[in-house]
């Protein structure tokens, strides 16, 4: 069997350091506890300070342990933090494939849509802020029981929206399985009829899933006749969520 990864070892015995010294320490001094060189080290600390496990004062530039260390049941991002990583390349995409696009947030009852651009034109349309939206019968909520670490499961009893919902459980779990295989999710009328959507998972700091992406609007301008989601759309928000998940700390 493979042996212990020696980089996980010492991020763990720098937080262990942290943890039990009772006060703020300087970065030679980790270092001494470790015996190792303050450049080893000092990518260590970084690196658990980017992702919010490590404290540094920026006056004295000493070390202590994060925020995140303590609310690790937490994602380590709120909805506000997510939407204002979002806003620039959400405006892009809605540009990019005249359709609406949702950022959605795992709440308890669904996908909540936490930042919502109107598509391109003179239609009619309602903000869309605050809606929350079943997990079973949305992109945007199957796209976050596949990818977002947290997200309440799907209820037993799956409730019918229109003739085109999964309510069969056997049904939604293939349908589940094919979405993590793929990394997207589609809806084609499940939740309204007439109705198409692709969402795909965001993600920050080490891959960790905190969120979706999703755009929606009339299902031909979703899909290709009797087919399968435009390879335009998918591939539109693909890129759009690489780059927010870019910026929200996920490395290539």
């Amino acid at each position: 069997m493979p042996g212990a990864i020696q980089s996980v070892e010492r991020a763990a015995a720098v937080l262990r350091i942290l943890g039990g010294a009772g006060r703020p320490l300087r970065l030679s001094e980790i270092a001494d506890a470790l015996d190792l060189p303050k450049p080893t080290v000092f990518g260590l600390v970084r690196t658990l300070r980017d992702v919010g496990f490590v404290h540094q004062d920026r006056a004295t530039s000493d070390y202590s342990l994060g925020e995140g260390v303590r609310n690790l049941h937490e994602s380590g991002l709120d909805p506000h933090d997510l939407r204002s990583h979002a806003m620039n390349w959400s405006d892009a995409l809605a540009s990019r494939t005249r359709l609406e696009v949702h950022i959605g947030f795992p709440d308890q009852d669904g996908a909540r849509i936490v930042h919502h651009v109107f598509r391109p034109g003179d239609a009619p349309q309602e903000l869309r802020i605050g809606e929350v939206l079943p997990f079973h019968a949305s992109a945007l909520g199957k796209v976050m029981l596949g990818f977002v670490a947290g997200t309440p499961t799907a209820p037993r009893q799956l409730e019918r929206y229109t003739r085109r919902t999964l309510i069969s459980r056997a049904a939604f779990d293939a349908e589940m399985h094919r979405i993590r295989a793929r990394g997207w999710a589609s809806e084609g009328g499940e939740l309204t009829a007439g109705i198409g959507a692709v969402a795909v998972p965001l993600r920050g700091y080490g891959g960790i899933g905190v969120g979706a992406l999703g755009v929606t609007g009339p299902v031909e301008e979703v899909y290709r006749h009797a087919g399968p989601p435009r390879d335009s759309i998918v591939e539109a928000t693909l890129d759009t969520a690489a780059s927010i998940s870019r910026s929200l700390g996920l490395r290539p």
